[in-house]
């Protein structure tokens, strides 16, 4: 990244702003919203391809032979089980178990993690995972496991993403043909190091899209090239330039939870539907959290008390949007925290968090969209699943 005393901008921002981006802040961001349509945006990614800079996304490094037994102390998964080349789904939670941030963990060698955690919550991540370190050490666990040394690169890494059902077309017209067979064999949530238009990167078959697609972590030094050479490639691919805002509705139609609209501070995973991410059976010894957590898990929490993370299905044309209150018979029930018409469906969906009675498939509620009652359906998520 790079840095004015008001704002922070990727490697990539001249690209944007070349290419006529509309910025938007993001977490202290100058990121790009769109480059023209975002519904345009929005279809290239379902039909063809799209280009994405995630270089607002952070970058922890855990190395060492102690690495893998420190993150399962310091996040919810059980992180040592994580194969090489493999990357897992995880949360940081607080002693509470109030959620601190979701994000993804790669192992990308037998001692070496790299962890991914939001724009807005990168820092605090990085920051939180120190002193948990410092704690972690200090324990007899910790002394046992052996060295574990952090290092916070986000400054100097970027992220690009190619997502879509033309994603791997376009990697394998500017990968070396050493790499080849290599991205083809790749799976999802899997991650190798790979030279694309003779730039290294460390490419991994993930996203946030519900297509197809691939993330691609580089210096910021060679993103620019990277940036352009895949720009290249992909105009024979339909691949176009987008930004957050298509990033968002192309998540939302996938069901995925976005940091401080379903996911918070206050909330935890059980009532997000992410109780699965919670090791607390299959991995021996103390996590930071898990005292609260297995007492909201016994109590019941997004199961059979308090509220469920919901989709919710639009009967009419209006969309409901975050914080929008969910009605059963007139009464409040409920809190949208994301909404909006779904291109790809043709009507509107929501995530909602509904009390755990009105939580079932197929129930009927209303959306107060300011004053008015707009009818919605529960249904199952995701609302929309890509054809393989």
């Amino acid at each position: 990244m790079t840095e004015t005393t008001t704002e922070k901008r990727t490697a990539l921002y001249a690209e944007h702003a070349a290419l006529g981006a509309a910025f938007t802040d993001f977490g202290g961001w100058q990121m790009p919203l769109k480059y023209g349509s975002e519904l345009a945006e929005h279809r290239a990614v379902r039909d063809a391809a799209g280009l994405f800079d995630l270089s607002h996304m952070g970058e922890v490094w855990a190395t060492g032979p102690g690495a893998a037994a420190f993150l399962d102390y310091a996040l919810v998964g059980k992180l040592s089980a994580i194969a090489v080349g493999k990357a897992k789904y995880s949360l940081i939670c607080a002693e509470d178990g109030g959620i601190i941030d979701d994000l993804i963990v790669y192992r990308v060698a037998e001692e070496d993690f790299l962890v991914v955690p939001n724009a807005g919550n990168a820092a605090t991540v990085a920051a939180e995972l120190a002193s948990r370190l410092e704690a972690f050490t200090a324990a007899d666990a910790g002394a046992a496991a052996g060295a574990v040394a952090l290092r916070d690169a986000s400054a100097e890494t970027s992220l690009i993403a190619v997502q879509g059902p033309n994603a791997e077309a376009i990697l394998l017209s500017v990968a070396g043909s050493e790499d080849h067979e290599d991205i083809r064999q790749l799976k999802y949530y899997a991650g190798i190091e790979a030279t694309i238009a003779g730039v290294p990167v460390f490419l991994a078959r993930t996203g946030y899209t519900g297509e197809d697609g691939f993330e691609l972590f580089v210096g910021n030094e060679l993103a620019a090239q990277l940036w352009a050479a895949l720009r290249e490639a992909g105009q024979a691919h339909g691949l176009i330039p987008c930004g957050l805002a298509a990033r968002d509705s192309l998540r939302l139609e996938a069901g995925m939870p976005l940091y401080g609209n379903e996911l918070s501070r206050e909330g935890s995973p059980f009532s997000a539907g992410l109780g699965g991410v919670v090791a607390l059976t299959s991995k021996e010894g103390d996590f930071v959290g898990r005292a609260a957590l297995e007492a909201k898990k016994a109590a019941g929490e997004g199961t059979t008390s308090g509220r469920r993370l919901v989709g919710l299905k639009g009967l009419g044309r209006r969309a409901a949007r975050a914080h929008y209150p969910i009605l059963k018979d007139g009464v409040v029930v409920g809190e949208v925290t994301s909404g909006q018409p779904s291109p790809t469906l043709g009507y509107p969906v929501a995530l909602a968090y509904v009390d755990i009675e009105h939580a079932e498939v197929g129930t009927a509620l209303d959306a107060d969209l300011r004053g008015k009652a707009e009818p919605f359906e529960v249904v199952a998520l995701p609302f929309y699943k890509r054809q393989k």
